[in-house]
């Protein structure tokens, strides 16, 4: 029921393992680790009857519940602890990897739990119950049903995860490689963990680079990074010095887009690749079949006049949208939202993917095109404009407004 990453396939430890894996024996440069498969899962919940949740007031903190309790067989513990021993019992990032996740269909960015900075064997089991109990949270079981993979959600979902050596990131991001091998590679970066720009909490650095090698960039106001502080994940303030500092320099950038051509290679096709880099090595996290390229590359930085009619952010998702404004600025306020309403929030995270099906459209103050919630308005054919400063309190509740995701530009008659 382990099985070491390397030899991990899609068909029994789920799309992220099995790509990486793929990665692995290629030779390129992916953290070593191991995968707990889709057997250990169905083991695990085989005799939970997990429909007869189906009918309790509160069915999915109830099955979530029962998972999370469940014991892990003692051969998986052994296994576990030697697969462990291994990596010489360090720090490791316990993350999902489930079936039907990371395809050309659809990615479930976001959809399921993943950890970071877990040490110990108890504590790499108590994650990996986590990541299984997540298959059936009410974001991922809305994602399945907006992807078309509904179906009867207490029976049909499995979960494999994927164990690998934690990595203390100095910079860390995300690059789109393009369908048309001809066309620019985009590149997104920022300081630290890399949970911070595919959450969307902190807008990135965005480079572009052509087929000829040059490089284009525009550099962001990086106000927070995430980081390791033993087993705690800490998030701070950036040095003002170091906020407006590109994270990666030009050879760098192409360095990444000549590795992010080789991944694509592999992978048959256009690929969304999370990157990190530790002590001048670059490592590749994840990568996945892009499932909805992103809008042309971002207009200029967005501008904080007061009294422009237009506001201006990247573009992150395609389509023009008209309708009242919506001002979310968490879980509190989600009641408030109705079909058709736009959303305008400090930025989201996964949690709020069920907004998103009802949600005309999108308005983030911070994040970039290449994190999850844009990619997720991109697959519910959604706009998204991102990283407008001040968007939550320079429009207002109930004000129409018009949102066009291919110019990153929203108007409204009083914003």
């Amino acid at each position: 029921m382990i099985v070491p990453l390397i030899s991990a396939a899609a068909d029994t430890c789920g799309g992220k393992a099995g790509a990486l894996g793929a990665l692995l024996r290629a030779g390129l440069p992916v953290p070593d680790g191991f995968v707990v498969s889709f057997a250990a899962y169905r083991a695990a919940v085989r005799d939970l009857d997990l429909e007869r949740f189906a009918g309790e007031p509160d069915h999915l903190d109830a099955v979530r519940r029962a998972i999370e309790a469940r014991p892990v067989h003692a051969t998986v513990i052994d296994a576990l602890g030697r697969a462990l021993d291994e990596l010489g019992d360090p720090p490791v990032a316990v993350r999902s990897s489930a079936a039907h996740e990371d395809t050309g269909q659809a990615s479930a960015a976001g959809q399921h739990d993943s950890f970071l900075a877990v040490r110990g064997i108890g504590a790499v089991t108590d994650a990996i119950r986590a990541c299984w109990a997540s298959l059936f949270t009410s974001r991922a079981i809305d994602y399945r049903g907006a992807s078309g993979r509904g179906g009867r959600p207490f029976a049909d979902p499995v979960m494999a995860v994927l164990v690998q050596r934690h990595l203390d990131a100095e910079v860390s991001g995300v690059m789109f490689t393009p369908a048309d091998p001809h066309d620019a590679i985009r590149i997104e970066a920022s300081w630290g963990l890399g949970p911070s720009i595919v959450g969307g909490t902190v807008t990135p650095d965005a480079y572009l680079v052509t087929e000829d090698g040059s490089v284009t960039h525009t550099i962001a106001d990086k106000r927070t990074r995430l980081d390791r502080r033993g087993r705690q994940l800490v998030v701070s303030d950036v040095p003002t010095g170091a906020r407006d500092r590109p994270t990666i320099d030009d050879a760098t950038a192409r360095q990444l887009a000549e590795l992010g051509k080789e991944i694509a290679a592999v992978r048959g096709g256009p690929q969304d690749i999370e990157w990190a880099i530790v002590d001048g090595r670059t490592w590749i996290l994840q990568a996945r079949p892009v499932t909805a390229a992103p809008p042309a590359w971002p207009s200029p930085a967005a501008h904080t006049s007061a009294a422009a009619p237009t506001l201006t952010g990247a573009p992150g998702s395609r389509g023009v949208a008209t309708g009242p404004a919506r001002i979310v600025r968490g879980p509190g306020d989600f009641a408030r939202v109705h079909p058709g309403d736009i959303l305008v929030c400090p930025f989201t995270d996964p949690a709020w993917t069920p907004l998103l099906r009802i949600a005309a459209g999108v308005i983030t103050e911070t994040g970039g095109v290449l994190s999850h919630a844009a990619i997720v308005a991109r697959e519910h054919g959604i706009p998204a404009v991102l990283g407008i400063p001040n968007a939550t309190s320079r429009l207002h509740d109930d004000s129409t407004i018009t949102i066009d995701g291919a110019t990153g530009t929203v108007t409204a008659a009083n914003a």
